[in-house]
């Protein structure tokens, strides 16, 4: 994606079981998306997925706007996890942090913004299933991925590759499955 000044997109994860077959996906405010899946994982894996790629593939947008359903994401990205890299990768009461590899990640690409002299992501809560189109588009690319998980396969798919279309956000998804 080309320098933009300002950009909007949606993340969100899913689990078939949880843990169990992944999804994460993010879906743009143009219609570009990405999504991936993992034979096992979480849904807070998946969440955390969604906003790692959102940030990865946007390297060069001035002010990313990351929309979320998940306050897991949210809260883990703004705060917690440079808590838990200061306490040695362990909670507030001690326990090993889960998912650290994916914390280590989003701190390497917060500071990889913040090299390029750009602004750290700005995150935005979004109640999930109420009717937000960029969620519901990021819901239903996450859950597509998940079931494609249950395959037992790890996959990504991205419409910035050029071999994936884009979609038309202007309405929410259909619910057939």
């Amino acid at each position: 994606m080309s320098e933009t000044s300002r950009y909007v997109v949606a993340t969100d994860g899913a689990c078939k079981g949880n843990p169990g077959p992944t999804g994460w996906a993010w879906v743009g405010e143009d219609g570009h998306w990405a999504a991936g899946s993992l034979p096992e994982g979480t849904n807070n894996i998946g969440e955390l997925l969604g906003l790692l790629k959102a940030i990865e593939d946007h390297p060069a947008v001035r002010e990313l706007v990351v929309q979320a359903d998940s306050k897991y994401a949210i809260d883990t990205y703004s705060s917690w996890m440079d808590a838990h890299r200061r306490r040695g990768w362990k909670t507030s009461t001690g326990a090993p942090t889960k998912n650290r590899d994916l914390l280590e990640q989003l701190i390497v690409a917060r500071d990889a913004r913040r090299a390029a002299g750009l602004p750290d992501v700005v995150l935005e809560h979004v109640r999930g299933h109420r009717g937000h189109v960029l969620n519901e588009w990021a819901d239903e690319r996450a859950v597509r991925a998940a079931e494609h998980a249950a395959s037992g396969t790890a996959s990504a798919w991205s419409s910035l590759s050029g071999h994936h279309e884009v979609l038309d956000v202007s309405a929410a998804p259909s619910r057939k499955r």
